[in-house]
Formats: C-alpha cells, structure tokens, sequence
C-alpha cells in the first residue's frame, strides 16, 4: 500500500510539473523588441519570441541554458539562474551579415516570397491534386493559468473624512484562482473526417462533446477561427479575412525580412518575417513564413493580429517525400489580452481585458478574468493524399452525423492525440454539474426563442409579436400567438394567433398545422385559413423569416389596409442545395378597407377573390452550410444573396376574377472591410402582367407622415424605406429600387456616446399601366425617377439615434422644408 501511494504521488508530480521561463528578446543598440527570434535549450525544446520581442519556454525538466538567435545579429547563450523566470536578452548586430542582406537591389526575404508566391499552384495540396482525406482531432479551452494570478484576499476600503472605512472583503481572485487550478472554465472536442475532392472540402464531424450541454452549441462547432488553408488569396482568422501574405499581389501589401534558416521534418526552411504596410497603431497581419528552401513551399505559418485581442495562428505541415509535398498536419488557435479595456464576449462568457485607457478616465481595477485565454489546437493524422474520394453533399460543408454527440469513452481514447490532463478530466464533471444546477441548457434555450421572438411556455412558444402593436386603422392591435414546439412533437406542428383592434373593433385569426415529411431537406406540408387585415401594395416576401424587433415603427403610421380571408396549402423545404423555398397554392376574398374600385372592363370590382400558385426562393450560392441532427444552418454567410417570388393566378379556380402574374426579385450585397467600415447595396424590383388591382401592387415602402412642419413629421425610421416619401403618394405596377448604405467606424466621442455615423442613399423608378382601372385613389407614379439620401447617426446613446434625409430629382417639392424628413432610430443588439 506504502508503494502504491508513492506511485500515486509521482504520477500527480509528473501530471503538474512544469518549468517556465518567460523573456524579452531586443536590440542591445536600440532597445527595440526583436520580434519572432529563435530561442532553443539544452534539452531541445524550442520556441520564438513574439511581435513584442517576447517568449515562454516550457520544459517538463529543468534547463541549464538556452541560445537566442536572430539574423544580422550574434548569438547568445543565456545560463539559466536558479530561482531566477525572467530574462531581458540583449543582441549585438553583425554588420558585415547585414550588408550581405542589404547589398541586393531587393530585398532577399522579398526575393523567396516572390519565388514562393510562383510555385503556390504546385505546393497548395488542393491544387496539385484532386482529392485527399484525412482525420482530425480537435480541442478548444478557455482557461487562465493559475500561477498568474494573484491569490491573496484583499480588503477594500474607501476615503472618509476621518480616515479609511473597510468595504468589504474581496476573495474573487483568490475564488477564481481555487477554480482555475481545479479546471478549466470551458471545454470542447471534435474528431473530424476531412474530405477533398474536385475543389470540394467537406468536414464530416464523427465525434464531438462540449462541457456542460448534452447538445452542444453548433455554431460554435462551426465557428471559423482561422482558415484551412494559407495559400487562399485571402486568410481568415477569428471570422476577419485578411490579404494572404502570399496573395498574388501581397508584396504591395506586405514588408518581409529574413530571420534565420531552420530545419523542419529534415528539410532547411527560410524563416520570414512579414508586416502589414499598414500606418503604426492600425491593426493589420503579421507573423513568420517557414519557406522549404528547395520546394518554396510552406513548411508552417504563424499568423497574428494584435489589437483589440491579441490573435494568434499557427499552421504546421508534414513533408510527404513519395508526393513532395507539405500537407496540414496541425493548427493552433490563441486568443489572449490585447489593446483594449472593453470588456469580450467569448462562447457566451465575459472576458475583461485591460488596456489602453482614455484620457480622463481612471483603469478599472483588474481582475483575475484579465488573465484568461482562448486556445484551440488540431491534429491531423490517416491522411490519405491522392485517392479516390465520394463526397456525399457536396453543398454541406459541416456535416454532423446523428451518433456524434453520443460517442463512447473508447471512441475517445481511440482518438485523441493528446491525453486529457488532471483539470481536463475535472473539467467536464464540473462544468457539466454546474449547468445542470443552473439549468445553463434551458436557459439557453430559452435566451434563443427570446431573441427569435418567441416565449417558451410549456409545449407551446409564444409569439411576442402578437401581444400588442399599434396603427392607425386598427389603433391598439391586442393578441396572442404562437406554435407548437418539439415537446409537442418533432413531427407535427400547429401554429396560430387571435388578435382584436381597439379602433376598427374587429377580431382577425389564423390557424395551420404542418407536418415534416423530410428531416434532411427540413421539408414541412402544411394548412392554414387566415382571417386579418394587411398594408396595400406591400411586398410580402414569403420564404422570409420576420425578424423579430422590440419594436416595429413603421406600421404606427399606416391608415389604407385591406381585409383578407385566405385558405392555403404548401410545401416549405430546403431541398435544392443552398435555397429555402416555399410552393403554395391559396384561395383569398379581398376587400380593402379604403375608397377603392378597380374597374375591369366596365365592371367596378369592391370586393373580389384571387386564387393563386405561388413559389418563394431564397438562393445564397456562395453561402456555407453546416447539417446538424436537428436541422440545417448556414454557417458563413457571404453576398451576394438572391431572393426570387413568381405568384399566377389559377383561372376558372376558386371563383378567381382576375388573370395575372406577379415577378419580385431581390438582391444584397454586403462588403466589410478590414478597417471596420461596411458598404451594403439592396436592388429590389416588381412587375405585374395582366390584371391586378391596387391592393397588390407596389408603394415601393414609403415612410413619412403628411404634416404641415418638419417637426410634425419627426418618426420613426423603417428599414429600407423612404423616409421623405408620404404615405400613398406613389403607386406602380412595375419598379426598380437601389439602396446604397455605407456605414463609417463608430466616432468616440464620450466613453458612453459613440454613434455610428452611416451614409444612405436611395432611388426608386416605376410606371403604372392601365391607371385608368384604379377608382376613388389619387396617385403618382414613379416615372421620372424619385431621389433621396441622407446621414444616420445611429447608437449615439443606449441604441437611440437620429437621422437626417432629403429629397431631390424630378419628384422634389416646392418648398424646401418638405423635402427634408428627421428620423429616430433604435437599435437593440440580442447577440450572446
């Protein structure tokens, strides 16, 4: 028992043992930081120093010295002193080195990334090949090191007249230090199987577990820390693209130097260090090229973004001596503290992060959390290069089979490439017993259908939208809503809303019930009647989703409705790749609730029916799309998006008194750039054939009250209207829209006030055919073209903003003040 115990005891030291040294590497002339210089011990263990000059050494044993290299510069060997972690490292230039690099017209590091840049089509394994597969072992943490943290309770007391008065005590470093040195604060595991084939790289997950949820959150499976590959034009990291620093036309973006030559797997590689050409203080990619010496291909990569947060990618690669090519082998992602004294949010938790302080405002006092970090680490490992490989669902980039999130402890041990260590293990219990005592999952749950718009009770999720709004035909619209959830069941759903207006004193419902018949595609067949009142000649896309808001102003002001009965039947589904559609055909009775008579050949038509097939697409090509086991989720979204909508009438069906045909078409385009800034672009147009009457045309959303003065005039913005245009000044037939919207960095102005200052423009173009047929409205119609732009300061405090917009063209009015329209706008952000 005696020699159990022992054993016990050294397999917990050999479990926590661990020796650092920490050091500054700079220039023994200038005392400038050397960044990514070479450090090696004695016992073989390398490492380099950051941008900042600075570098940790990590040994299982102790070191008696370690040599820090760097190009241009002599080496130094540094004697490790007992008890002694920090070391300043201070190199002497080489001239004659220096004047060997200087001594060409170009620069010599400019020289192999040239040569480099030439060769990406032979190196790249996507390119030179057509198809490869591999598996992929992946850990993700957030966690601190506990040695950094301060343990002691501290007493906190406050200035009085007569001296200092104890506050309180204050054990939250000394608590969070008694956690982290137990676990972990949050954990996740995938093994994956990589396949590529004729450009298609496909992730099938096989495995995957996330402390604390029985389901893991799979947006963050599917979230992009850094890309896949670094011969892309562009690299990604943390979700921002970035020039490639091997980009066709990087050595206009980029500065290179050359550091040193190192080996790896046997083969000598060119170490590179590049900068972005960006001014001092922006944040832009740098890091270290490991270029093969003979090949010019990539060996590893490191790339980082220091601002905000402190970001770190690396990529290693394998040489393959039968194909002579560097395949991935492993990627390590880091997120630590950087610029900044804003408070993060990571996977749902918040991480404090000091920084730079503004003038005038005292630093917060740190706090244990400030030492936190992101890390996520893969390895690769079966690859199988150049063989035949079947893709199924090649338009699904993550895959996530249905037995993955029930794997056994074998399949684990079977394939993780590195051994959970003591608060690993710890970690899962843990974190797993905390979420079930605080209901982390339900509340999760709950936060999502909030955010959605809805409120979980029981089988049913009520519809927030539905409780109450207002406008002026209906004054207070009072009600309830909702749908059936997956308690209810995950075959079936029933869904409804009953509603009452206040001022025209009329109740309006609905009642469907739908049933999936595909899980795969998310394929629904439903029924529903529909008994409610709607905007005249408003576009109704209906493959959209309603986004859910605290608040919907536009509709306030809105006084023309018609009254609608509608019985329909349809298929919603996903079927085709990158779409979501929906196919329906209905019966509807129209009667609108305004002086209007459509007049059809001599005939005034008051009230009439209009039976209807009817197709909604929503097409995102170069979206990307992650399978779950509960349904499909567009992981990456990329512009432009498309949106089409063809509605017919069915003649001789239903009682239908007119024959026509409805074409809407819609497209966005989103481009954000590095520096924050972000342009979207919105093209939307209609057209009618045939016979139609007012109440389904175009009014092209207009937004401003007919009030004498500007200050009357003073509402709410909607969103992509136009704002100086009246209500029920314009109608078409046919149109076309544009938006332009270019959103600037937010301007700090006071630590609370930082509005963000966005620039709107729009133009609208129509016509009305056959206006003739439209009795008891006046109108105009749009074509001369009608004009309008404007500036929004938008979240200047707590999500109020005020906006400015004026009207010009051939549509402009006479007076000056009547083209000018001022809007408020809210904005609330949800996200968690």
């Amino acid at each position: 028992m005696k020699q159990l115990s022992w054993l016990l005891l050294l397999f917990t030291f050999s479990l926590q043992a661990q020796f650092q040294w920490n050091g500054l590497v700079k220039d023994a002339k200038t005392n400038h930081p050397l960044p990514f210089a070479s450090i090696s011990s004695n016992t073989g263990f390398q490492t380099i120093s950051d941008v900042d000059g600075k570098f940790h050494l990590l040994s299982p044993n102790p070191i008696l010295d370690f040599t820090v290299s760097y190009l241009g510069y002599t080496p130094f060997q540094q004697i490790i002193t007992p008890n002694k972690t920090f070391y300043v490292v201070a190199l002497q230039e080489k001239s004659n080195d220096l004047n060997e690099v200087l001594i060409s017209k170009e620069n010599q590091a400019l020289q192999i990334i040239r040569k480099a840049i030439a060769v990406k089509s032979v190196n790249n394994p996507q390119q030179k090949n057509n198809s490869f597969s591999f598996k992929s072992y992946n850990k993700l943490l957030v966690t601190a090191n506990p040695d950094s943290i301060n343990g002691k309770i501290d007493s906190v007391f406050v200035d009085k007249t007569y001296g200092r008065e104890l506050v309180k005590v204050d054990s939250s470093n000394y608590k969070f230090k008694e956690i982290i040195s137990k676990q972990h604060l949050f954990q996740t595991e995938k093994v994956s199987l990589f396949q590529y084939q004729n450009t298609h790289l496909k992730e099938v997950i096989l495995g995957t577990k996330m402390a604390g949820f029985k389901q893991p959150i799979y947006e963050v499976i599917a979230f992009n820390l850094q890309s896949f590959s670094i011969y892309e034009p562009k690299y990604e990291l943390f979700e921002t693209k970035y020039n490639s620093p091997i980009a066709d036309d990087a050595p206009a973006h980029y500065n290179y130097k050359l550091l040193d030559s190192v080996a790896i797997d046997g083969r000598t590689t060119y170490m590179i260090y590049f900068k972005n050409k960006k001014k001092k203080n922006a944040a832009g990619l740098e890091g270290v090229l490991y270029i093969d010496t003979n090949s010019y291909a990539i060996a590893k990569a490191i790339m980082r973004i220091k601002g905000v947060l402190d970001i770190s990618g690396t990529h290693e690669f394998v040489y393959l001596p039968k194909e002579k090519i560097w395949f991935p082998s492993a990627k390590t992602f880091q997120i630590v503290k950087g610029k900044s004294d804003d408070d993060i949010k990571i996977l749902g938790g918040t991480i404090q992060f000091d920084g730079d302080i503004e003038q005038g405002f005292k630093p917060r006092k740190k706090e244990a959390t400030d030492i936190s970090y992101l890390i996520s680490k893969s390895y690769n490992f079966d690859i199988e290069y150049n063989k035949a490989v079947k893709i199924k669902q090649p338009t699904i980039v993550i895959d996530i089979q249905e037995d993955a999130i029930n794997q056994t402890d074998a399949f684990w041990e079977a394939y993780r490439k590195e051994k959970l260590d003591l608060r690993s293990q710890k970690t899962y219990a843990a974190v797993d017993s905390i979420s079930i005592k605080n209901g982390i999952e339900s509340k999760l749950l709950f936060g999502r259908k909030i955010i959605n718009g809805y409120v979980p009770i029981s089988v049913i999720d009520f519809d927030l939208r539905k409780f109450v709004s207002f406008n002026n035909y209906e004054g207070f619209r009072l009600g309830v809503g909702g749908i059936t959830n997956d308690s209810f069941s995950k075959k079936w759903k029933i869904e409804g809303y009953s509603a009452y207006g206040t001022k025209d004193g009329t109740f309006k419902y609905s009642l469907g019930i739908g049933t999936r018949i595909n899980k795969f595609s998310n394929t629904w067949w439903g029924v529903s009647f529909t008994d409610d009142v709607r905007e005249i000649a408003s576009t109704t896309w209906t493959v959209d989703r309603r986004a859910f808001k605290i608040y919907d102003p536009r509709p306030i002001n809105i006084s023309t409705f018609y009254h609608y009965q509608t019985w329909k039947t349809g298929v919603e589904t996903k079927f085709i790749p990158k779409t979501e559609s929906i196919w329906e055909l209905s019966n509807t009775f129209v009667e609108p609730k305004f002086n209007y008579a459509y007049n059809l050949d001599g005939k005034l038509f008051t009230k009439y029916n209009l039976t209807t097939a009817m197709v909604s697409l929503r097409w995102n090509p170069f979206s990307d799309y992650m399978q779950t086991p509960t349904g499909r989720i567009e992981t990456e979204k990329r512009y432009p998006k498309f949106t089409f909508q063809f509605t017919k009438s069915l003649p001789n069906v239903g009682n239908n008194d007119f024959e026509f045909s409805k074409i809407d078409f819609r497209t966005e385009y989103q481009k954000n750039y590095l520096n924050g800034q972000k342009t979207s672009l919105l093209f939307e147009a209609g057209y009618t054939i045939g016979n139609l009457p007012l109440t389904h045309l175009y009014n092209t959303s207009p937004n401003n009250l007919n009030k004498e003065t500007i200050i009357q005039r003073v509402t709410f913005a909607g969103k992509n209207s136009f704002e100086t245009m009246f209500f029920n000044e314009f109608f078409s037939s046919k149109f076309a829209y544009f938006q332009f919207k270019h959103s600037f960095n937010r301007i700090h102005l006071l630590k609370k006030v930082k509005p963000n200052l966005v620039f709107v423009s729009r133009m609208g173009l129509g016509d009305m055919e056959k206006p003739e047929q439209h009795v008891g409205i006046n109108y105009k119609t749009l074509r001369d073209g009608y004009f309008e732009s404007g500036i929004e300061l938008n979240q200047i405090y707590n999500g109020i903003g005020l906006g400015g917009f004026y009207r010009y063209g051939p549509n402009q009015l006479a007076k000056f003040q009547d083209n000018i329209a001022v809007k408020i706008s809210f904005i609330l952000n949800l996200g968690f």
